[in-house]
């Protein structure tokens, strides 16, 4: 378990060594030709997410010369979806933190791929968002099967699935009406970000205040479960007041 933390603990450092770097490189008037103009804001701010493009560049630029297929990683993001969930059905929450930090990075890279392939399409952008969904469907599955034993946190765990789904239904409805809403929190960048992160550091912190495995984790899930509710009941009103009655 002290392996993990160590590993992770050295990756972020090296990562976050980067920032200093990229803020002196960074163009501030440039426009970041693979961006998507259809996402939302991002709760850590927009210095975060272009930082994270411009450290998965090489990634990006390697796919891209080999043509790497945008639907391959698609299905590279809903199978580790799928791998997170088994592990954590399996009791390895740490494994399943990985797997959803690594589906959530092949989430951005396809769309960043398909653009830069000049691929984008309606039918990539429904298979992206479709496969999202069966991606979050498996690991809150698992997480389902990890806090079987607890009444509570499986209700939790159907509350956070459920949430994810309607925050994810509310905007899609509301732009066939005409209506587009990018506003609220726990948006799937949010939600893959706490996850991950809480099931990878579960194991430690919660060892180190001397609670059970699982506690960590188990309230993160309590904030991801109010806060996609709480964001899908308030883009509920928010689309609802714009259109006619």
């Amino acid at each position: 378990m002290r392996g993990d933390l160590a590993f992770l603990a050295a990756a972020l450092g090296l990562s976050f060594a980067s920032m200093p770097l990229y803020a002196h490189l960074r163009d501030r008037s440039s426009v970041d030709p693979l961006e998507s103009t259809g996402r939302g804001t991002f709760v850590l701010g927009s210095f975060i997410r272009s930082w994270f493009y411009w450290l998965i560049g090489p990634v990006v630029r390697t796919a891209l010369r080999f043509g790497v297929s945008p639907t391959a990683l698609n299905l590279t993001g809903a199978g580790f979806g799928a791998a997170s969930g088994i592990a954590f059905a399996c009791g390895n929450s740490v494994l399943g933190g990985w797997f959803i930090l690594l589906g959530g990075t092949a989430d951005i890279l396809d769309g960043r791929v398909a653009r830069g392939l000049g691929v984008a399409s309606p039918k990539g952008a429904f298979l992206d968002s479709t496969l999202d969904r069966f991606a979050e469907v498996g690991v809150f599955a698992g997480l389902a099967v990890y806090f079987h034993a607890h009444p509570l946190m499986a209700m939790a765990v159907a509350l956070a699935l459920g949430g994810s789904l309607l925050v994810s239904y509310t905007r899609a409805r509301g732009e066939s009406q005409g209506v587009v809403c990018k506003v609220g929190v726990m948006q799937r960048a949010e939600r893959l970000l706490l996850l991950g992160f809480a099931a990878l550091l579960d194991p430690g912190l919660s060892d180190w205040i001397g609670q059970p495995p699982g506690t960590l984790l188990a309230f993160v899930l309590g904030l991801i479960a109010l806060g996609t509710v709480g964001t899908a009941i308030y883009r509920t009103v928010w689309i609802a007041t714009r259109l006619s009655p």
